[in-house]
């Protein structure tokens, strides 16, 4: 150690004691003095390992801004009594007064608690824990993703913390970064209720400097059940779109505009800087990249992926394709074998951390959905349009033709099977399509157990993922794993965008419709509690009654197991 690193341990630690002794006596005996620093956003946990987990909280004198000199302790029991770990860390303006630490030496596949200290003032106390090694027999992950404040309370959470999820995954759109407004004035995306609920958006505008970042993060973060699930359990987490702009990617955003809101890059490198201070992750050299793998001994390589902000080449859109005008270059584009999602770093990495696993599952965190959502163009136009009975005429008229043996088929139900199809959402790996099939084809070449985990959509779905036969024809159609996909916490689903179709009706649409679809929910809220073995995986998709009041009730569980392929 040098000098001058001892000069500086030294220097924190008479501190801390001057923060623990001279202060405190102060206080007692003069009943005065300045007030203890607020730990207003509670305590929380991230990216386990086998040995150490980070520890995060947010601790910040009310009446000042001096930096905060905070002891840390963590424990194998909630009482203190066993303190296997403890040190000194520093919350400060720097980092918008949040500290992160991330405590080694533990022992794995073990439950502790932790808290923080300042002089006689202490944090709430977390429970976290590591991750196991060796032969594993079952893990249990709490899934979740789309968590919008003015949408509704986050009940959903509240529900997780009380299940027995042993971790918790956060697949992106922690917040949101719309203003609590429109520019005509009416409530923004998801707010039509926030005032009624008490739930406005902080601060009212959009989000593009890095101090509104941080006061969109902490006003998540005051959440009671929020702060309730991070005391409960570790999150990983990675980020999804709305922590920057909406329908991000690697250059830009749909939802940012150079001319009025400056540089993109500016605003990204502000949003990653607030959600690195907020959120209990493991920090590298390098804020941008998120992507990264947890090993759940020998059951599961678990690999958080970043399909928005590293790699991703820009989206296709509909209007793109349907326009005469533009159809040729835009369809060239999508079906670009070139095209990527990850970039070709990433992909890199991720074929190298599959092929490195012997884990029985590679199972992948990621945002946006993978599977196959095709729909003939005659049924995607009219789902666009909303229009209940021209949707009812050709979901019918398709499987009819479909149903039909090829030799009595007309030649009008022959044109419905031989139309164009299209993934109802290009903002997915449907519009990404050869980037798809090189992460599939890497699995089945590998001969390795995939599982897919995603969000972003904000409804439930399940289904097979298969080979498009892109690289070998002859595999067209082969399975090579499954899709997980969680409801949002509150953020509205389809219905909202198809408010003119009943959700009974969309979900009968969807699931006759797409092939590789198993089953999908199309208009509750909740989260997906993810249960490996090494025969098995069981989803169980965990619905709440309401997230417009604080009481609520668990709905219904829809339960969907998925064995290992043979082989």
């Amino acid at each position: 150690m040098s000098h001058s690193s001892s000069r500086r341990d030294f220097v924190i630690k008479l501190a801390a004691l001057s923060a623990a002794g001279s202060t405190g006596l102060t206080l007692s005996a003069c009943g005065g003095g300045n007030p203890p620093a607020a730990f207003d956003y509670g305590v929380a946990s991230g990216d386990p390992l086998a040995d150490r987990v980070i520890l995060w909280t947010h601790a910040r004198y009310p009446d000042r801004d001096d930096a905060v000199i905070l002891t840390w302790e963590i424990a194998t029991d909630n009482a203190f009594t066993q303190i296997v770990r403890q040190g000194l860390t520093q919350a400060s303006a720097s980092t918008d007064f949040t500290v992160k630490v991330d405590a080694t030496g533990l022992s794995a596949n073990r439950v502790y608690y932790y808290r923080f200290r300042q002089g006689r003032n202490a944090s709430p106390v977390g429970r976290t824990r590591t991750l196991p090694t060796g032969n594993v027999s079952e893990v249990k992950l709490a899934v979740f993703s789309c968590a919008n404040y003015p949408a509704g309370f986050f009940n959903v959470y509240a529900a997780a913390a009380r299940s027995d999820a042993q971790f918790a995954i956060h697949l992106g759109d922690y917040i949101y970064e719309y203003g609590a407004t429109n520019a005509d004035g009416s409530p923004a995306y998801a707010s039509a209720n926030a005032s009624a609920l008490g739930r406005v958006s902080q601060p009212s505008e959009e989000l593009t400097l890095l101090s509104h970042y941080r006061t969109r993060h902490a006003q998540y973060k005051s959440d009671p059940d929020s702060k309730t699930l991070h005391a409960r359990m570790p999150m990983i987490a990675v980020w999804d779109d709305h922590e920057v702009a909406n329908d991000a990617y690697k250059d830009g955003a749909d939802n940012h505009d150079p001319a009025t809101e400056g540089s993109f890059a500016a605003r990204k490198q502000a949003a990653l800087q607030a959600y690195h201070e907020w959120m209990p992750i493991r920090t590298g050299s390098d804020v941008n990249v998120i992507y990264r793998s947890f090993q759940f001994g020998q059951l599961l390589s678990l690999h958080m992926l970043d399909t928005r902000l590293i790699g991703r080449d820009k989206q296709v859109s509909f209007a793109e394709l349907l326009n005469p005008a533009t159809q040729a270059t835009a369809q060239a584009t999508l079906t670009s074998p070139t095209r990527q999602m990850l970039g070709s770093t990433q992909m890199a990495w991720l074929q190298a951390q599959m092929q490195a696993s012997t884990a029985t599952w590679q199972v992948l965190g990621q945002q946006v959905l993978m599977g196959n959502m095709a729909f003939p163009v005659s049924v995607l136009s009219t789902l666009e349009s909303g229009d209940v009975n021209a949707a009812a005429a050709a979901v019918t008229a398709y499987l009819t033709a479909k149903a039909t043996p090829e030799g009595s088929r007309t030649p009008e139900q022959n044109d419905l099977l031989e139309q164009p199809k299209l993934g109802y959402n290009l903002d997915a790996w449907d519009g990404y399509l050869a980037a798809r099939e090189t992460l599939l084809m890497t699995a089945y070449a590998l001969g390795k157990q995939l599982i897919t985990l995603a969000g972003d959509t904000h409804n439930a779905w399940h289904s097979d993922l298969k080979l498009a036969g892109y690289v070998n024809s002859a595999l067209t159609g082969t399975q090579v794993g499954a899709e997980f996909a969680t409801a949002s916490v509150s953020s509205p689903g389809l219905e909202e965008y198809l408010a003119a179709i009943p959700p009974a009706q969309v979900k009968l649409i969807f699931e006759n419709v797409v092939d590789d679809l198993k089953w999908m929910d199309p208009s509750r809220r909740g989260y997906l509690k993810m249960t490996f073995t090494p025969s098995t995986v069981i989803g169980d998709w965990v619905f709440v009654d309401t997230i417009g009041g604080r009481s609520y009730t668990v709905a219904e569980t829809v339960r969907h197991t998925y064995p290992a392929l043979p082989g």
